[in-house]
């Protein structure tokens, strides 16, 4: 069986080998053993159950939640040859009723279908009628009452088992806390021996998290850095979604909004536009996203603060899974923490006391001057070796020597004392820098011995030495009205028993690994083949990406194949894809190194180390 998929992963797919655990797990389910797998985003979890329905005589049944998410996968099977289909009310009548002729007349391999369709009794009637030989529950993770997005629906696929018992079980999901797998393979009654846990770590991901100062001038900052690639933008609110997204198309950016106070064919249309590169950037709320598989999102930026880890690390994985190098920033202020507190507070018992941990360990992680990776890893259950990633900020910053900011660190902590320590930060750095606003002359603030004495500093700069005091808890902040309070430490530096310093980091160049080993590839063909891409992507409406991965464009830019064998030797191009795009982009290559005088580059001796 083994030397099947194998074929199959060549032939289909385009791939030359199989990543970690794909190889056990196929052959796991193979074998009729029910099996849970936990597996990181863009790490091949598809291919587990897509292989083995492809060797099944029978159906595949795949339980997904979202309408996008199935058609990204059938769009893309279809374009690999394979013939998928959904059951869903996108679909017409003529269009519904050939899909059910299909099935019945086993003309498909796997049908895709929402949970809450497969528990209708017609539907279990319908797939009563036939061998089906595997059930995919994918996003198992909704199973779980623990996990971040619990569906009760999901909670009955238990019972449906039952009527499908010549069919192997098997759910996956990316994003699972040890708890969160427990739970599922306890409602599925899977066997602990058959689960399969990959790292959680994204090693293509590059993490970054920044002191929120000007939320919108640091990320125009950040997305100017990736001209022409897409990217998504995640905000607290509807309104800061609509007014991030109306600032960056006022400064050149095709970004649209996406939240759900936006109608649904608003919200469809926009995500469209997204998926077919006709739309740079989404700006969004946490409603977006999790069913998107566009393979080319080259950054995430986080506006505002996630929930907690879960969310932040099931956001970032929107990104990069071509595996080509991805950016992810998240911008840190402790008024975010505020926002999110409000909202704790209006849960109660132990949903509230859960939640509550996960924003400690969130923040904990956004503070932290060691390896963006290790907190992540460690909420996941997973130890981390490495004692540099080289993928994330606190990794690569180049530390220049401590900077002393003991006097304006006094200046800041006085003024927070002379307060009567009531006030917020920007209260404080007000009156700092003389401002004669309202609330400042109102209070009578501006007859204290520190008003006026930092206008030295801009109030960047005080938001800065702020967020330093925070961090070396200096002062804390209160989580219910955002007023600041000096701790013992806070005393012993305005006594002057203690001094203030702080690390001036300025990051590595940004570099982008495109490849394993980092080979050069041909700037002038990725533009011209990704410009056939979306020629031919418009007239098949279907997301460029669909055609050919970045992956495959960027090889094929590096090796200039010449001939079918060696167009057949590039990432993700399988025998049923040359034969419809891969004779096109062939032509192309073989033009372009005629006219530079390029010759071929073999691939075949490098194969292992570029997959």
């Amino acid at each position: 069986m083994y030397n099947k998929a194998k074929k199959i992963l060549k032939t289909v797919y385009g791939y030359d080998k199989f990543r970690p655990m794909q190889k056990e797990i196929i052959d796991n389910i193979l074998k009729k053993n029910d099996t849970l797998v936990i597996m990181p985003t863009g790490g091949g979890k598809s291919i587990c159950y897509q292989i083995p329905a492809l060797l099944f005589s029978g159906l595949t049944i795949v339980v997904s939640p979202l309408i996008s998410l199935m058609k990204d996968q059938i769009e893309q099977l279809n374009e690999n040859g394979v013939n998928a289909i959904v059951l869903n009310s996108t679909l017409s009548r003529i269009e519904y009723s050939n899909n059910i002729y299909s099935i019945l007349h086993g003309k498909v391999k796997l049908l895709y279908i929402a949970p809450e369709t497969l528990l209708k009794q017609r539907i279990l009637d319908l797939l009563s009628k036939i061998r089906v030989d595997c059930l995919a529950i994918d996003e198992a993770h909704c199973i779980s009452e623990w996990g971040h997005d619990f569906r009760p629906e999901y909670r009955k696929l238990a019972e449906v088992r039952k009527q499908f018992k010549s069919a192997v079980c098997v759910a996956l999901t990316a994003t699972a806390t040890p708890q969160v797998q427990k739970d599922i393979s306890k409602s599925l009654k899977l066997e602990k021996s058959n689960e399969y846990i990959t790292s959680f770590d994204r090693g293509n991901l590059f993490l970054q998290v920044e002191s929120k100062i000007d939320a919108y001038e640091q990320t125009l900052e950040f997305v100017s850095k990736f001209p022409d690639s897409s990217g998504i933008i995640y905000c607290f609110s509807r309104k800061q979604v609509e007014e991030v997204a109306d600032s960056l198309d006022n400064d050149g950016y095709t970004a649209l909004p996406y939240h759900a106070g936006m109608s649904d064919q608003a919200r469809k249309n926009n995500q469209e536009l997204f998926i077919k590169n006709k739309a740079q950037i989404i700006v969004a709320t946490i409603a977006f996203g999790m069913g998107i598989d566009k393979s080319n999102i080259r950054f995430i930026v986080h506006y505002d603060l996630p929930k907690n880890i879960e969310s932040y690390y099931q956001q970032i994985g929107r990104a990069g899974r071509d595996g080509l190098q991805a950016n992810c920033l998240l911008l840190f202020g402790y008024g975010d923490i505020l926002k999110i507190r409000y909202f704790i507070d209006q849960k109660e018992g132990r949903e509230r006391k859960v939640a509550e941990m996960q924003l400690e360990k969130l923040v904990a992680f956004c503070k932290s001057h060691e390896c963006r990776r290790l907190p992540i890893l460690k909420y996941f259950g997973e130890n981390y070796e490495k004692n540099n990633c080289k993928m994330c900020d606190n990794c690569t910053s180049l530390e220049k020597d401590l900077t002393d900011i003991t006097v304006p660190a006094q200046k800041f902590l006085s003024c927070v004392k002379r307060c009567n320590e009531k006030f917020g930060m920007n209260h404080i750095i007000d009156v700092l820098r003389g401002s004669k606003a309202k609330k400042i002359l109102g209070f009578n603030h501006n007859k204290l011995t520190t008003y006026g004495i930092g206008k030295e500093y801009s109030k960047k700069q005080w938001n800065f030495i702020a967020q330093q005091l925070l961090d070396q808890e200096l002062m804390v902040q209160d989580f219910e009205y955002g007023i600041l309070l000096l701790t013992d430490l806070g005393w012993n530096v305005m006594k002057g028993e203690k001094f203030v310093s702080c690390k001036i980091a300025t990051m590595s160049k940004n570099r982008t690994v495109l490849m394993e080993d980092n080979l050069q590839f041909d700037s002038e063909l990725v533009s011209i083949l990704k410009q056939k891409r979306t020629n031919l992507a418009y007239e098949a409406d279907l997301p460029p990406y669909v055609i050919f991965s970045d992956k495959s464009i960027i090889e094929m830019a590096i090796y200039f194949p010449q001939s079918k064998e060696s167009m057949l030797d590039i990432h993700g191009v399988g025998k049923y894809k040359y034969e419809k795009y891969g004779k096109i982009f062939l032509t192309i290559i073989m033009r372009y190194c005629q006219q530079n005088q390029i010759n071929e580059k073999p691939k075949r001796a490098r194969k292992r180390r570029l997959n």
